[in-house]
C-alpha cells in the first residue's frame, strides 16, 4: 500500500518507489510534518524537539508547558492566529471580524485512484495507478473545515496536495490567503532554483540560498505570466543534474499565483506554493465550499535531471488528455510571421502549397481572419468570419486546404474584447472595469469577465459557430495581455474575480474539449505567458515564447525543461535575420533547436531557394521519425546554456535503446579546442551506432568521455546524433 496509518503512534506514511513523506497527529490534535525525502521505512517523531523559546506563542489548552510552540514546529497546514508567526498557509476573516484560525485533527479517510478537483484541473490516475489520503481537520469554535487531500502515484515518485475547505459555520467567512502546498524542514541548508523572465525572454534560471527572511515569486496578473513560473525546485547546494536531493513543487493552476521559502529564527526552511494572495478575499458562506488548485510534489536522491523527469513523465501520462496526449503533433506552419495581418485567401492558400510541397501537414491561420481586424485595434469579440479577405467562405477555404493533402488550424483569443468591435458596443459591461475610471489597456484590448456564465456562453457560442463551419483540427487558444481592472459588475464580493475568473475559463476549455474530442489546442498567451501545468490538462503543447531566435531559444526551452516535457513546448523554424532579434543563424541550427519540442514552422515558405527547400523536407522527415522519441522519451540536460561553450541536450529512450543527441556551439574562437559532449541514459556495457555515420561506441566510453564535435568554422554550429543500441 502506499498509504499507511501507524494507529500507536497516528502517524500517516506515504510511499512512492523512491520516496517518503509522513506526518504526525500529536496529542493535541495539531498535524504535524515529520519527513520528506528518500524512502524509509521507519518513523520519524524523534525530529521533532521542544524548548522554552522566547515570545513565541503556546496554545492555551497546553498549560503551563513552554516548550510547546507552533512557532517552531514543522507542519502540514499552517494557519495564522494560532501562534505561529511564519508565513501561513490559510489565513481567514471570520463571521465576526477577527482574524485567525485554529484546525485540529478530526478524521482521515484512505481510497483507492486519485481525486480530482471539480472545475480545475488536476492529475488523475486510476485504482491501479494511485491512492488517495483525505484528513478533516476542523476550528472548534468557526467550524471552519479543511479536508487535506494527498494523491500517491508510487510509480512516478509523485504526491500531489490540494484541499477542500468549508464553512460548516454560520455566517460568511472571508479566506484571504490560500495555499495547497508547505514543506517544512526542522534541518539543512537548501537553495531555491526558480524561473523569471519577461514576454520573448521566458523562463530564466536562477539559484540562489534560502537565507534568514522571505523570498517570494509570483504574479498579481491573472495569469500565471511571463514573469514567474509556478515551479519552484528546493535542492540542497550539492546537487547538480545526477546527483543529490531535491524537492519539485508545481502548481496546477493558471492564474495570478505566489510562492515562498523563509528560513525562520530557528534555522528551519518553509516552502509554500498556492493562490496569490493580493486582491484575493473570498467569502464562503454557510455551506459553502471552496476547492484549492493542486500542487504536484516530487522528490528526487539523484539530482535535478531525474526531478524533472519525474515531471514529465507524470504530465504526459497523467495531466494530458485526449487524442494528442502521447502521439505524434503534426508538422504545421503558421501564418503569423508568413504575413502578420496582410494575407488574403489566395496567399494562404499559396502557403499551403508551398508546405505540402515540403512534406508539412498543417496550415495554421493566424490573427486576422474575423470582423474588421487588419491590425490589432479592432474586432476581438467579433468571431465571425471575413469571407471578402478569404474571398470565399470558410467552408470552401478549409475543402481546398484540405484538399493538398493539408490539415487546417485556426487563431481564436476568446478571453479578450477591443472597444471597437459590435460585441463591446452592444455589451459593455461585459469586459472587467472599475467604475468611475477608464480602463488599463493592454494590446489596446479589454478582458471580457468570464466570471460571469452569459458572457462565457456567448463566446463559446461564437467559436463553435466557427469551428462547425469545416474540417478545424488544431486551434491556437491567446491571450494577450495581464489583468487589470479587477471588477465584475455582477460579482459584489470583487475578491473572488480571479479565482472564479479562472474557473470560467477551464469550464471554457472542458465544454470545448468535450464538444471537439479530436481538436489539438495549443495554448498561448503572448507566446509563455501562461506556460504552466494548469493549461496542459486542456492544452497538450503550449507556444514557448514569442521569441523565435534560436540562440533565445535554446535558453528558454533550458529553463521550461526543468518542468516541463519536450512534446508540450511549441518551437518553430522561423527566418533570419531574426524578426525578434536580428540575429543570423542557419537553417539547420534552427532546425535542430525547434526539434527541441512541437515542432512547425513560421514563415513565407515561398521565399526559400531550393537548397534551403531541400534542407526544410530534410528537417520534416527527420522529425517525423524522431517525434515519438522527443515527445515520449526521457530528457537529458547535457549542459547549461547559461554557462557553458555550447547547448546540448538528449532523448533516450525509456527502455535504452535509441538515444538523439543534439548540440549547437554558443562561441567560437580561433584554434579552437576540441569539445566533448558526453552522453546519459545510456545502457552500460552495451554498444549504439551513430546512424548518419555508421561508427559504433562503447556505451560507457560515451558517458565517460563523450563524442567529440566536428572542428568547423562559423557561428552558432549545430549537430545532431542518432543512436542506436545494436550491441
Amino acid at each position: 500500500m502506499a498509504i499507511l496509518f501507524d494507529n500507536n503512534k497516528n502517524i500517516f506514511t506515504l510511499h512512492t518507489d523512491n520516496s517518503t513523506y509522513q506526518m504526525q497527529v500529536d496529542k493535541y490534535g495539531f498535524l504535524l510534518h515529520l519527513y520528506y525525502g528518500r524512502r524509509t521505512e521507519g518513523t520519524m517523531e524523534y525530529v521533532l524537539t521542544y524548548a522554552d523559546r522566547g515570545f513565541s506563542g503556546i496554545p492555551y489548552d497546553v498549560g503551563p508547558d513552554r516548550t510547546y510552540s507552533m512557532d517552531a514546529l514543522p507542519q502540514e497546514f499552517p494557519c495564522q492566529g494560532n501562534g505561529d508567526f511564519r508565513s501561513p498557509a490559510i489565513s481567514v476573516k471570520n463571521v465576526d471580524g477577527s482574524y485567525g484560525c485554529d484546525l485540529r485533527y478530526k478524521s482521515y479517510e484512505v481510497k483507492k485512484g486519485k481525486y480530482g478537483i471539480k472545475g480545475l484541473p488536476a492529475v488523475y490516475a486510476d485504482e491501479t495507478e494511485a491512492e488517495t489520503l483525505e484528513i478533516l481537520l476542523e476550528d472548534s469554535v468557526t467550524k471552519l473545515q479543511v479536508v487535506l487531500l494527498y494523491g500517491v502515484l508510487p510509480g512516478y515518485d509523485v504526491i500531489t496536495r490540494s484541499a477542500r475547505i468549508v464553512n460548516a459555520g454560520e455566517g460568511t467567512m472571508y479566506l484571504e490567503k490560500v495555499q495547497s502546498a508547505c514543506l517544512d524542514f526542522v534541518t539543512g541548508n537548501f537553495d531555491l532554483i526558480s524561473f523569471y523572465g519577461r514576454h520573448a525572454m521566458e523562463r530564466n534560471f536562477q539559484r540562489r540560498p534560502v537565507t534568514h527572511g522571505s523570498f517570494k515569486i509570483g504574479s498579481r496578473r491573472g495569469t500565471s505570466s511571463h514573469q514567474y513560473n509556478p515551479l519552484m525546485i528546493l535542492a540542497r547546494p550539492d546537487t547538480n543534474e545526477d546527483f543529490g536531493g531535491c524537492y519539485g513543487l508545481a502548481f496546477v493552476y493558471s492564474g495570478s499565483f505566489q510562492g515562498e521559502a523563509e528560513v525562520d529564527q530557528y534555522n528551519q526552511t518553509r516552502v509554500l506554493l498556492g493562490l496569490q494572495e493580493e486582491q484575493f478575499a473570498y467569502p464562503l458562506d454557510t455551506g459553502e465550499i471552496f476547492l484549492v488548485p493542486e500542487t504536484v510534489l516530487t522528490y528526487s536522491n539523484q539530482g535535478l535531471g531525474k526531478l524533472s523527469q519525474n515531471l514529465h513523465r507524470c504530465y504526459r501520462k497523467h495531466l494530458c488528455r485526449g487524442k494528442y496526449k502521447e502521439t505524434a503533433r503534426p508538422i504545421l506552419v503558421n501564418s503569423w510571421e508568413a504575413a502578420y495581418f496582410n494575407f488574403d485567401g489566395k496567399m494562404l492558400y499559396d502557403l499551403a502549397v508551398h508546405a505540402a510541397e515540403l512534406g508539412i501537414e498543417m496550415l495554421v491561420m493566424d490573427d486576422g481572419w474575423f470582423g474588421k481586424r487588419n491590425d490589432d485595434n479592432s474586432s476581438l469579440g467579433d468571431w465571425v468570419v471575413n469571407e471578402e479577405k478569404l474571398g470565399e467562405p470558410l467552408k470552401d477555404f478549409i475543402e481546398k486546404i484540405n484538399g493538398l493533402g493539408m490539415k487546417f488550424g485556426i487563431w481564436f483569443e476568446p478571453e479578450c474584447v477591443n472597444e471597437d468591435s459590435d460585441l463591446y458596443r452592444e455589451h459593455p459591461d461585459w469586459a472587467l472595469h472599475t467604475p468611475g475610471r477608464k480602463p488599463i489597456l493592454g494590446r489596446n484590448q479589454l478582458i471580457l469577465d468570464f466570471t460571469r456564465k452569459e458572457v462565457v456562453d456567448a463566446v463559446f457560442d461564437q467559436m463553435c459557430n466557427v469551428l462547425d463551419q469545416g474540417n478545424i483540427e488544431y486551434v491556437k487558444w491567446d491571450m494577450n495581455r495581464s489583468m487589470t481592472d479587477m471588477y465584475s459588475v455582477v460579482a459584489g464580493e470583487q475578491g473572488r474575480i480571479a479565482y472564479d475568473y479562472m474557473l470560467g475559463l477551464y469550464d471554457f476549455l472542458e465544454r470545448l474539449m468535450a464538444r471537439y474530442p479530436n481538436l489539438l489546442i495549443e495554448g498561448c498567451s503572448g507566446g509563455g505567458g501562461r506556460f504552466d501545468a494548469g493549461m496542459l490538462y486542456y492544452t497538450p503543447q503550449i507556444w514557448c515564447s514569442d521569441n523565435t531566435d534560436a540562440l533565445d531559444r535554446i535558453r528558454i526551452q533550458y529553463g521550461t525543461s526543468f518542468g516541463y516535457p519536450a512534446g508540450a513546448v511549441g518551437s518553430h523554424v522561423s527566418v533570419v535575420p531574426n524578426e525578434q532579434t536580428g540575429r543570423i543563424t542557419s537553417l539547420e541550427t534552427r532546425g535542430v533547436v525547434a526539434m527541441a519540442g512541437v515542432f512547425g514552422y513560421e514563415m513565407n515558405l515561398g521565399n526559400l531557394s531550393e537548397a534551403e527547400k531541400e534542407i526544410v523536407k530534410e528537417q520534416v522527415q527527420k522529425y517525423r521519425s524522431y517525434a515519438p522519441l522527443i515527445q515520449n522519451g526521457l530528457y537529458y540536460r547535457l549542459s547549461n546554456p547559461f554557462e557553458d561553450t555550447l547547448a546540448a541536450w538528449e532523448f533516450v529512450s525509456e527502455d535504452g535503446t535509441e538515444a538523439l543527441v543534439s548540440v549547437v556551439m554558443l562561441e567560437i574562437h580561433g584554434n579552437m579546442t576540441a569539445n566533448y559532449v558526453r552522453l546519459k541514459g545510456l545502457k552500460s556495457g552495451r554498444s549504439y551506432q551513430e546512424q548518419e555515420s555508421g561508427c559504433v561506441y562503447d556505451a560507457d566510453a560515451l558517458r565517460e568521455i563523450g563524442i567529440p564535435l566536428p572542428l568547423k568554422g562559423g557561428e552558432y554550429q549545430a549537430y545532431q546524433y542518432y543512436f542506436k543500441i545494436v550491441g
